[in-house]
């Protein structure tokens, strides 16, 4: 099982998104999604939606928002518990190029019309809905969501 974050970063009404499109053999290609990545060993969640955010995006974190934690299980893909988070508070501007896909701010009631994985519907419909606290199962059978609690 692998421990992973993902972070909503927010400015004006609109998130910073990423569509997946560089990364060869990527589970998330061709897919919006927020900015996060695998947690190092050693590494806390926070530490690491941190690291990721200025690895994928150039900007320095500042107060951020734990919701919870998202149970992915698979029988394609490891299983992972991601760490959800949101900041709107940030310093820097984002990169031109990231090496994981393209950077685009994206109007929060744009968000859901988006190519999104079926589970993450469900928690950001949560987020836009200005639910604080969050924290589900998704089950997938290959790329398709088959239950979710």
């Amino acid at each position: 099982m692998k421990d992973t974050t993902l972070c909503y970063i927010e400015r004006g009404g609109k998130w910073l998104l990423m569509l997946r499109n560089k990364k060869e053999n990527d589970l998330n290609e061709g897919k919006w999604i927020g900015v996060g990545g695998k947690c190092e060993p050693g590494e806390t969640p926070e530490q690491c939606v941190r690291r990721e955010t200025f690895e994928e995006t150039g900007l320095t974190l500042g107060e951020l928002h734990f919701y919870g934690i998202i149970h992915f299980r698979s029988d394609t893909w490891e299983d992972e518990e991601m760490y959800l988070y949101s900041s709107c508070d940030f310093t820097g501007q984002p990169k031109e190029q990231c090496s994981e896909g393209t950077l685009a701010w994206i109007p929060k009631e744009k968000v859901l019309e988006l190519p999104i994985w079926q589970g993450d519907r469900l928690f950001l419909k949560k987020m836009l809905d200005g639910e604080l606290s969050i924290e589900m199962t998704l089950v997938y059978r290959g790329d398709e969501l088959v239950e979710w609690y």
